[in-house]
């Protein structure tokens, strides 16, 4: 049975092989982060469902976090530290300058917290590393992604709606959905009125001919 100087012993070097992994993500040497792991490393990225297991796994995720971030750094805000894990707050800044889940490079700049649980192998190194985050407050900070009442999520609400792709085919849903956000300028002026507008005449259109012409120019027949 360990003792209670043993237990000690033991949640001080699990603090530590925290402050060195994350010390060693913010200097982006992934040789160091992977040798803060044990035998067996596992990294679960959960507002993604995905989960990383081995080295190599765990090598990939950071591989395309320093790719998307090359700038990343880590500030942390708080530590709770439990019986069988470590918990830590903090907050994620960096610049969105190389490609990430198929999104090109955007050039802007994220900051958004993030809690990560980091549980142990007996010999006090890292077993796996589980982070959780908003990721709507990612995809909205990198232009992706829009509330609701947005101009731009309503002419995607019209382009991908169950309602639309039953009513018409995917191509003309697509066009809708390219002609409304050509006029994208045009909407925001009017406040989505020129949006409704430009997509009750695209629903009227029937042969690719002239769905065609309207791609070619969506502001004819005003």
């Amino acid at each position: 049975m360990a003792s209670a100087s043993d237990a000690v012993c033991s949640r001080l070097a699990r603090i530590a092989i925290v402050e060195q992994h994350v010390r060693h993500e913010n200097e982006h040497n992934l040789e160091g982060i992977l040798d803060t792991f044990g035998d067996a490393a596992n990294y679960d990225d959960e507002p993604w469902v995905e989960h990383y297991e081995g080295r190599n796994g765990v090598r990939q995720f950071y591989e395309q976090l320093m790719k998307a971030l090359p700038d990343l750094r880590i500030e942390i805000q708080r530590r709770h530290v439990a019986e069988d894990a470590i918990l830590l707050e903090v907050i994620i800044r960096g610049t969105h300058l190389g490609g990430w889940r198929e999104l090109p490079a955007t050039g802007r700049r994220v900051e958004f917290p993030l809690c990560g649980v980091y549980t142990f192998h007996s010999a006090n190194r890292l077993a796996r590393e589980r982070i959780y985050y908003d990721r709507g407050t990612v995809l909205k900070q990198l232009g992706v992604f829009y509330e609701p009442q947005s101009v731009l999520a309503q002419i995607s609400i019209v382009a991908t709606h169950p309602a639309t792709i039953g009513t018409h085919s995917p191509p003309k849903a697509l066009l809708l959905f390219i002609v409304a956000y050509k006029r994208r300028l045009k909407v925001e002026d009017d406040g989505g009125k020129e949006f409704l507008q430009s997509g009750e005449r695209v629903l009227r259109y029937h042969s690719p001919e002239v769905l065609a012409q309207a791609y070619r120019n969506p502001c004819e027949q005003r």
